[in-house]
């Protein structure tokens, strides 16, 4: 099967792993397989991991799954229980881990799943296609709960009247209806250079999914499941991901002197879980011209020290 959509920042994610023939590397975000699919092409064993029940469908058709012993292991999971999942295949290190972060290119073409509003659909929004969804949340929730998730996740300035349109304009059932909610709630004008209902969408979507959880908890389960010298490696595409990803390997590796609420302090850098800390990476100008959704892309990488895991605070 060839992925029908591009990886983002294919090259540099590879680099950054450097795998090699008898590696058993984690793409905690399978997806369409772009990732691993290279990865495979480099003799790597790939464990990959999606919520998505269409995606580990698709994997089962790769020819991959048919050798002795199999190269591709499934698992149908979130990745924050990759160590749970990948202990019960007898694995207890690895020698890489790449996450790809947010809704998939698959998600946001296919209508029914309710992601984008390029197309209108079903009001759903859900990676895991069961628990609650977009339609639920928005026609139940209190006002007050939705001008919050769209403040803390869109970064949405007018939330609350963006939220007060919405309660008005209950129920909703599909994609152009919230869309065109938000417009008119924020005044929007045809041929404008960026449609407003694009944070909201993205905001609905990471509180429907807890994507930002999802994230905080899958980088606390890399630092347990990669060995000594394994290396990490995240793409994420919004301010908000990139985010934590940038404050977790700050503060696993020693660079923030504070330490965090989320971990105690690292004392010295000796006792660092990550090293060789990446600036940020992002696609050359070439990549945007082949794939416009790899515009708002940023790698970075680490290698995993020898220093025990730290505890959570």
């Amino acid at each position: 099967m060839n992925a029908p959509h591009i990886p983002v920042l294919l090259d540099e994610v590879v680099a950054a792993l450097a795998p090699k023939p008898g590696d058993v590397i984690v793409d905690a975000t399978f997806g369409a397989g772009g990732y691993t699919r290279a990865l495979l092409d480099a003799g790597a064993t790939v464990h990959a991991f999606d919520r998505d029940p269409d995606a580990i469908a698709a994997g089962h058709q790769w020819s991959e799954t048919q050798t002795t012993p199999p190269r591709l292991i499934l698992h149908p999971r979130r990745f924050s229980e990759m160590a749970e999942s990948l202990a019960g295949q007898g694995v207890e290190k690895v020698d890489g881990l790449t996450m790809d972060i947010g809704v998939s290119s698959m998600q946001l073409d296919q209508a029914g799943r309710g992601f984008a509003f390029s197309q209108d659909g079903p009001l759903d929004m859900r990676m895991s296609q069961d628990g609650e969804s977009a339609a639920d949340f928005l026609n139940n929730a209190d006002e007050s709960l939705i001008a919050d998730v769209l403040y803390q996740y869109g970064e949405e300035r007018q939330s609350r009247r963006v939220a007060r349109a919405i309660v008005a304009a209950r129920p909703l059932e599909t994609t152009a209806q919230l869309a065109q909610v938000v417009r008119k709630a924020l005044g929007y004008r045809p041929g404008a250079p960026k449609d407003p209902a694009t944070r909201s969408f993205q905001a609905i979507r990471i509180h429907v999914n807890a994507e930002l959880d999802e994230l905080t908890a899958g980088l606390r389960a890399a630092e347990h499941v990669l060995r000594p010298g394994g290396r990490l490696a995240v793409v994420s595409f919004h301010s908000l991901e990139d985010r934590i990803v940038k404050r977790f390997l700050r503060d696993a590796s020693g660079g923030n002197a504070r330490g965090s609420r989320h971990m105690p302090l690292v004392a010295d850098r000796t006792q660092a879980v990550f090293a060789d800390v990446s600036k940020a990476i992002r696609p050359s100008d070439s990549e945007t011209d082949r794939n416009p959704r790899a515009r708002s892309a940023t790698l970075r990488s680490a290698r995993r020290t020898t220093a025990p895991i730290r505890e959570v605070a």
